[in-house]
């Protein structure tokens, strides 16, 4: 009785690595870690796998809402076909690249599904309606962002202004010296301008 004690105490006393071995009287400390650590990575991989599946295009314009509006007009854009072949979709001029900002916009964009729970603009009448109510909206985030979305593929700095059109070169030197933003003077840049549109909404 005495022998088995003296191993116990001496377990009790030894090191992390002792602990995690020993069995307590259900489960070992190490066996809690380990499923704790597979748990914790197979929510982390499910989690991430779906916040990167509603960036896609695919997903932006599953519901009929997008797709028969605003993703209609993008198609007329630069931004979807170009000399180049770049092409900018959705998610990469309305959701942040960095994940603190792409969880905090997640949520934000959340109330669209009661949008589409309640039929808000589930007609083309409808979504007219509130078309600049929508774009007002977001064109505050994007400026209280500073057009950051923007930024990941322009900036002033990397702007060859020799090789744009006089009015434009000129265009940007004064929205650099001004500190603006690009949304400041790119309304409209991917979706048509909403009707009713006030003289302070176009400055």
């Amino acid at each position: 009785m005495t022998e088995q004690n003296d191993k116990a105490r001496a377990g009790q006393s030894g090191g992390l690595f002792t602990r995690l071995r020993q069995p307590s009287v259900k489960y070992s400390l190490g066996g809690l870690l380990l499923t704790g650590f597979i748990v914790g990575v197979l929510f982390w991989g499910g989690f991430n796998t779906a916040m990167e599946a509603t960036n896609t295009e695919k997903f932006c314009i599953s519901c009929h809402e997008m797709y028969d509006n605003v993703y209609q007009e993008y198609k007329e854009t630069i931004h979807y076909s170009n000399r180049t072949g770049v092409r900018a979709v959705c998610a990469d001029c309305h959701v942040p690249k960095d994940w603190t900002h792409k969880v905090i916009r997640k949520i934000q964009a959340s109330r669209e599904l009661w949008g589409k729970i309640t039929g808000t603009i589930d007609t083309r009448e409808k979504f007219e309606a509130k078309r600049l109510t929508l774009a007002r909206r977001e064109w505050a985030r994007m400026k209280a962002v500073d057009s950051r979305e923007c930024r990941n593929c322009h900036s002033f700095e990397s702007m060859n202004t020799e090789a744009q059109k006089k009015r434009a070169a000129r265009q940007h030197e004064m929205a650099r010296e001004d500190r603006m933003t690009c949304i400041d003077c790119h309304k409209g840049i991917a979706h048509h301008k909403p009707q009713g549109m006030t003289e302070e909404d176009e400055e």
